[in-house]
């Protein structure tokens, strides 16, 4: 065989090119020889802390005043003069506006004057009358037992004289006669006596007494009518509506002044009745409402006998305090009743948690390799922040609190702050 070159620079190129293929050939050979570098994930990663924590049983309310009046008069009427003002503080028993009341003053003061002449009624018959007629009953009584005395003297005295022959028998019939007529008014004056002295005194008594009672009632009545044209608060508070103005009139019922008692305030809240069995009155809540920074102090002060009939759920009362004013009712709000304590547990941040597609929880652990591995757990109190493990670590275990999601079971990790640099990626700076 024969090769032909043209020229001698067509073979120097032509050796270039064939030495240049092979020293590609070689350097890929050695780099697929190479074994290929392990990922490694940055996590954060801590081991569990030991220590007391609190079961938080939460729930959302309105927080409302702890007494509020919402004053209406009874009476429809103009109103005369507003004595307070909305926002102003007011005292129980304070008048706080008037109606236009002089036609029910004008009929007070007749019923009055009614009133005053039944009880002197009362006293006259109670008092003279009746006694007066029970005396003239008596005198009646022995004006006719003298009579009867005096007719029984002459029968006797005329039927001797008539045994004597003296008189004719027509002299004493006519003095039997005179007897029995004297004998019969004796009867009816005795019997006019008892009925004055145990029935008529009683009935003119009750007559007198019902005239009394009567008119008793109507100046009451009227005075009552006269009373409701001043409205008074019925509790210490503040105003917070008052939506009429003087020379209104307002129907009958309509509220014309709304006090609130807001030195403390409650928060209602509905929970489930198993959460509420380990309550009691005066344990401690904290209550969060938008536009504080911290939490407000509270009491539980009142846990409903009964659950309600709709939801099934029991009213928690929380109450907090408001000397200053700065809470406002009708501010949503949530509660967190402080539970149950248990002052030595395995504490693990919450966010540390993770939920497999069959709902168990477990948490990742950084083993003695360096890789991340699952561990199932049990867990018991569980708040935003921190969470109760009962069974499946320790407390050598290294949990990783953040980084976790998404990581595959032995994955290689190093504890660090989350998003840091990895290292040098072996390319040097401003080279391909």
């Amino acid at each position: 065989m024969t090769l032909r070159v043209a020229d001698k620079g067509s073979f120097g190129r032509w050796c270039a090119a064939c030495a240049a293929v092979a020293l590609c050939i070689s350097l890929a050979g050695c780099k697929k020889d190479e074994p290929a570098p392990e990922v490694e994930a940055t996590v954060q990663a801590a081991k569990p802390e030991a220590g007391p924590i609190s079961e938080l049983i939460g729930g959302d309310a309105i927080l409302a005043p702890v007494a509020e009046a919402a004053i209406a008069p009874k009476i429809s009427a103009p109103v005369k003069k507003f004595y307070v003002q909305r926002g102003e503080h007011v005292k129980a028993g304070q008048l706080l506006v008037t109606l236009e009341d002089n036609d029910l003053q004008a009929a007070a003061l007749d019923n009055r004057g009614s009133y005053a002449a039944a009880e002197a009624n009362y006293q006259q018959e109670t008092g003279a009358q009746i006694p007066e007629e029970v005396q003239k009953a008596g005198l009646d009584l022995a004006q006719a037992k003298a009579n009867l005395d005096l007719n029984k003297s002459i029968v006797e005295g005329r039927k001797q004289l008539f045994s004597q022959g003296a008189i004719a028998g027509r002299d004493l019939d006519t003095a039997q006669a005179a007897l029995v007529q004297a004998q019969a008014a004796y009867d009816v004056a005795s019997q006019h006596l008892q009925s004055m002295q145990k029935v008529g005194r009683a009935s003119a008594g009750k007559a007198a007494q019902g005239q009394l009672d009567s008119a008793k009632g109507k100046f009451q009545n009227a005075e009552a009518m006269a009373s409701y044209a001043s409205l008074r608060s019925p509790i210490d508070g503040v105003v917070t509506d008052r939506p009429s103005f003087a020379g209104e009139m307002p129907a009958a019922g309509t509220p014309l002044i709304t006090v609130m008692d807001t030195s403390s305030l409650l928060a209602k809240v509905h929970l489930a009745q198993a959460a509420t069995m380990r309550m009691k009155v005066g344990d401690k809540a904290k209550v969060t409402m938008p536009g504080a920074e911290e939490p407000v102090e509270a009491t539980v002060s009142l846990i409903s006998p009964a659950l309600d009939p709709g939801s099934t759920t029991v009213e928690v009362w929380v109450r907090l305090k408001n000397a200053n004013g700065r809470l406002k009712a009708g501010t949503p709000v949530h509660v967190a009743i402080l539970g149950r304590t248990v002052p030595d547990a395995l504490i693990v941040p919450t966010d540390a948690l993770l939920t497999g597609a069959d709902g168990s929880l477990g948490v990742m652990v950084v083993g003695s390799d360096g890789a991340a591995h699952r561990k199932a757990v049990k867990i018991g109190i569980r708040l935003p922040d921190d969470t109760q493990i009962l069974s499946g670590i320790g407390k050598d275990d290294m949990v990783i609190s953040s980084g976790a999601y998404g990581l595959d079971e032995g994955t290689k990790v190093k504890v660090g702050k989350a998003g840091a640099d990895d290292g040098d990626s072996g390319v040097p700076d401003g080279k391909n």
